[in-house]
């Protein structure tokens, strides 16, 4: 699973239903309406790299009121909570 962080620029009144319309997007696991020069950030999650190209600037930028994008691509990931439920394999409660 290739996953990336989507930064976005919108039309500053219509945060929520732009949200909304990525949110809703195949390929779209969460988006967060944010504070700073973003006004939302989406997480991508697709199985190959192609299918970034179909759903960032194929279907998230084409949403109306979407300014502007900048992707980033994790490499890793780290999760506090993959770590607790390494840690827990094995041990019963």
């Amino acid at each position: 699973m290739i996953t990336s962080i989507v930064l976005i620029k919108t039309d500053v009144d219509r945060i929520p239903e732009i949200a909304e319309r990525i949110a809703a997007i195949e390929g779209v696991s969460e988006v967060y309406s944010v504070t700073g020069v973003y006004d939302l950030i989406a997480l991508v999650r697709v199985a190959r790299h192609d299918d970034l190209a179909e759903v960032i600037p194929g279907r998230i930028s084409k949403v109306e009121g979407v300014a502007s994008t900048e992707t980033h691509i994790a490499f890793r990931t780290y999760s506090q909570h993959d770590l607790e439920a390494a840690f827990a394999i094995g041990l019963e409660s």
